[in-house]
C-alpha cells in the first residue's frame, strides 16, 4: 500500500480508550483513531470510529489502557 493511501486513511493517528460497558465486564482498550476526529469529538461530543470499527465517545487517558490488538494489527498492515 502506498503512503498516499495510508495518509488518506490514517493521518495523524493516536489511541483512545474504549470505555463501553457491554455486559459490564468488557475489557478496556486504547484504540487507533484519526487525531482530528479526537479533537472534533472533544468539542462536539460526537463518537469516533477506531480502525477496528469500535464506535464510542472517548473521555479517558489512553495511556492507562492496553492497545486494541485488532487496531494494532490493522495499523501495522497499513504502515507496511
Amino acid at each position: 500500500m502506498s503512503m498516499d493511501v495510508v495518509n488518506k486513511v490514517l493521518p495523524e493517528s493516536e489511541t483512545r480508550p474504549d470505555i463501553s460497558h457491554d455486559d459490564g465486564d468488557r475489557e478496556r482498550f486504547a484504540h487507533y483513531v484519526q487525531k482530528d476526529k479526537i479533537t472534533e469529538s472533544a468539542v462536539t461530543g460526537n463518537p469516533v470510529i477506531a480502525l477496528c470499527g469500535k464506535v464510542w465517545v472517548p473521555n479517558r487517558d489512553p495511556n492507562k489502557f492496553p492497545v486494541c490488538p485488532e487496531c494494532k494489527k490493522i495499523y501495522e498492515e497499513l504502515m507496511g
